[in-house]
């Protein structure tokens, strides 16, 4: 009967749009309703139960452990939430005692990750025990709020979280309403020890400027796609440092060491790693006989008028790639070129030598056909290529092992190039102790992702 009655109420004017006076029927039963409504028992259990609900429903959109929500306010620019933890018995921090007495009240501001597209602060009622033994005040215990700190335990998770991608403490400080040196300091907190050597080792350099050295080590596994260690020095001396605190034991487990061609890479490798068959990185030295014959290129077309310079230099392509992969046009057009200088078409016939090569598939094979190229090219009058062919000659026991093996440093060549996107967005960095642990802690989540795939 009731709900007729307000069905009435709501009664349009077809033509105008506008409602319609209520008869005293409907006034009566109005009136009615307001009677039941704050006359009675039933109007404050159903108070009560709705209070509940929405007490039940801001806990679970809170996710904090014993916390009573008061008051949420997120009519200005961030969002407070005034709550206070559920009262229960508490050990004396001094001599143990279970006391239940409370000494008095105090408030306290705590940030929180942010809800709603606003940035939000607990508003935290925190009561403070006192201890009947001894007499001791201290404040309650909290799962979500570490001692001396304004910041909650999930916002600084949040933090060490987003500081996995390359991107700087100042971003992240400007998402969550945060300085920059605290930050820095919740990240501070992570730090990686000192790895177990794998059986393959990666090593390599890049470009850090940090810890008063130009250049920083960065050393990796291959075959599981992980970021071992970061070393601020390159040197022989720090490099055998470091591998001076494994055992023997441990250290000849290692069976593979990849490297380019820096000299005390392989003479750390030759002293500590005896086990380890060294590899030199093929891109490494397959560029040297790039390198030299584009200074012959350039030393040659520095001869020729300007327009011939300038053909030859827009050119530079074509000569410097493999002349089977060359269409018929293109063959035409490089044996124009070659034609036109002795000295090039000579060291375009070393360098098409020596790329073929790289079509043996074993080390037999691969040693024969080097020999014979270093023998060649050791006696061709070209400067450029004798001094490639001796470059060869020293380093022809790692480049005879990488046509054993298919392990090269590749892997260890992208993570430097995504250590260079960090120190751009940051900057550079200072610290190389942080710098390490921000580059441990960036790869260590691609690991995880590997292992899961």
């Amino acid at each position: 009967m009731l709900k007729k009655l307000q069905r009435k109420q709501r009664l349009y004017n077809k033509c105008w749009g506008k409602q319609i006076e209520p008869t005293k029927k409907v006034q009566k039963s109005r009136a009615y309703l307001i009677e039941i409504r704050y006359n009675g028992i039933t109007t404050d259990q159903e108070t009560e139960e709705t209070n509940m609900l929405y007490n039940d429903f801001n806990k679970e959109l809170v996710n904090l452990q014993d916390l009573n929500i008061i008051n949420f306010d997120n009519s200005g620019e961030m969002n407070i939430i005034t709550c206070e933890m559920s009262r229960k018995k508490h050990h004396c921090i001094c001599c143990g005692t279970q006391t239940d007495t409370v000494h008095d009240y105090r408030w306290q501001n705590i940030k929180d990750l942010s809800a709603f597209g606003k940035p939000t602060v607990i508003r935290l009622h925190k009561r403070r025990y006192r201890c009947p033994n001894c007499d001791k005040r201290f404040f309650e215990d909290n799962s979500f709020l570490p001692r001396y700190y304004r910041t909650t335990t999930r916002l600084s998770a949040y933090i060490i979280d987003k500081l996995r991608d390359v991107r700087s403490y100042t971003s992240i400080a400007r998402e969550t309403g945060l300085s920059v040196s605290t930050v820095i300091r919740r990240f501070d907190l992570v730090s990686y020890p000192t790895p177990k050597l794998p059986a393959c080792l990666a090593i390599d350099e890049f470009k850090g400027n940090t810890g008063n050295e130009k250049y920083n080590c960065i050393i990796t596994d291959p075959e599981s796609k992980r970021v071992l260690d970061i070393l601020p020095k390159r040197y022989d001396y720090y490099l055998s440092s470091y591998f001076n605190q494994w055992n023997s034991e441990t250290r000849d487990k290692v069976k593979f060491f990849i490297s380019d061609m820096w000299r005390p890479y392989t003479t750390t490798a030759s002293a500590w790693l005896k086990n380890a068959v060294q590899i030199v990185d093929k891109y490494h030295w397959i560029r040297q006989i790039i390198w030299s014959f584009e200074n012959v290129r350039k030393q040659e077309q520095k001869r020729f008028s300007k327009e011939y310079r300038r053909y030859f230099k827009h050119s530079k392509t074509l000569l410097t790639k493999k002349f089977d992969y060359l269409t018929d046009e293109q063959k035409q057009q490089v044996n124009v070129m070659l034609y036109t200088s002795p000295n090039l078409s000579r060291a375009h016939y070393f360098k098409e030598s020596f790329l073929k090569i790289l079509d043996c598939k074993d080390t037999s094979s691969s040693k024969e056909a080097m020999k014979n190229w270093i023998l060649g090219a050791s006696d061709c009058g070209i400067p450029q290529i004798e001094k490639c062919a001796a470059t060869m000659r020293n380093w022809l026991t790692g480049i005879l092992n990488s046509f054993s093996s298919s392990l090269t440093n590749g892997f260890t060549e992208g993570c430097n190039n995504k250590i260079k996107v960090l120190k751009r967005n940051a900057y550079g960095f200072r610290n190389f102790s942080r710098f390490r642990n921000r580059i441990l802690h960036i790869f260590s989540h691609q690991a995880c992702l590997h292992k899961s795939i």
